[in-house]
């Protein structure tokens, strides 16, 4: 008996079996770098609200006999027209500071200064930054910044702002929140 002709066709199998398994192999480096992109994108965006929310902060510490100018506000859906009073090249009251303060803290949310084909490309998604606290004078005040998520999670209960609007499901599921809280004084020292 000759072995050559036992080993007829095995070769062809084993070819078969070894696509087959580096084939699965490939599947799950290309759900990786899916899961890999989606995890990217939500740490992108929780990184830009936390720097926009403490430039804010720092603007409304900046300006303290304005405070209520700043507290009860809830911005993103790019309603704001642009002040009169250009405070970027123009000396302003303390007011204008605010009204201007306010103006560019819904132009970093919505992404105003990265535009491509007419659009917003920077920003959060779908935001809507809000600020509480007393209405004048010092005391502590909480900025929140609401954004839209890729997958459901259960609806963060740390803040309404956002909530209600229907942009973010049915239950809130895509709803993503981070909140700061800062204590300002009459002197805006912290």
């Amino acid at each position: 008996m000759n072995l050559s002709t036992k080993q007829k066709g095995s070769s062809l199998i084993e070819v078969l079996v070894a696509v087959f398994v580096v084939s699965i192999g490939l599947l799950g480096v290309a759900r990786m770098e899916i899961f890999s992109t989606q995890s990217n994108y939500a740490a992108i965006q929780r990184t830009s609200a936390a720097n926009i929310a403490h430039d804010f902060m720092e603007k409304m510490r900046a300006n303290p006999s304005e405070l209520a100018s700043y507290a009860g506000i809830t911005l993103g859906d790019g309603g704001l027209g642009m002040p009169a009073a250009d405070c970027r090249v123009n000396n302003c009251t303390t007011a204008d500071i605010a009204t201007w303060d306010t103006w560019a803290w819904e132009q970093q949310l919505i992404g105003a200064a990265e535009v491509a084909a007419g659009v917003n490309t920077g920003g959060l998604a779908e935001p809507r930054g809000c600020v509480t606290g007393p209405a004048g004078g010092p005391g502590e005040y909480t900025i929140s910044i609401a954004w839209r998520g890729q997958q459901p999670q259960p609806n963060p209960a740390t803040t309404n702002c956002g909530e209600g609007e229907g942009i973010y499901g049915v239950g809130e599921e895509f709803r993503r929140v981070l909140t700061m809280t800062i204590f300002i004084s009459d002197d805006g020292v912290i």
